[in-house]
């Protein structure tokens, strides 16, 4: 299963000149950019792991690529995601993001039900990749 958060997440991947230009395209605009990276993606897990620190003032996209290809050689088996935060007043929030690398293996999600008093019944999505213990998730 190919999971799809964020944007450009239905196209094939990006290559590193892709990811460059996505990267000026947010340096042009004034927001931070950033490189993420976990290995449980659920979709509410909002705060993945920061490769180093937000790149602010950051003129050149080529150091956001060299980022990412440094936290690939670190952690090449796990979910990678590059941010752009615009710190705008009124907006102070994330602009743009997608996924850079991702695992040979994605095991996708599975629906839980969960059945309460009365009618009640809910749903949750769990993570076939949460089962084993971080670090372990992937090969």
């Amino acid at each position: 299963m190919r999971l799809t958060q964020g944007q450009f997440s239905f196209l094939p991947e990006l290559s590193d000149d892709d990811i460059r230009q996505q990267a000026q395209y947010a340096i042009d605009n004034g927001w931070a950019v950033s490189v993420e990276y976990t290995d449980d993606p659920h979709p509410r897990n909002t705060y993945w792991e920061m490769w180093g620190h937000p790149m602010f003032d950051n003129p050149d996209a080529a150091a956001v690529v060299f980022e990412v290809n440094e936290c690939r050689k670190a952690h090449g088996s796990k979910y990678i995601r590059v941010l752009a935060f615009d710190a705008t007043a009124g907006w102070e929030s994330i602009r743009m993001s997608f996924i850079v690398n991702r695992p040979a293996d994605e095991p996708g999600f599975r629906v839980v039900r969960q059945e309460g008093e009365g009618r009640i019944v809910r749903y949750t999505i769990e993570s076939y990749a949460a089962r084993e213990p971080e670090g372990r998730r992937y090969a």
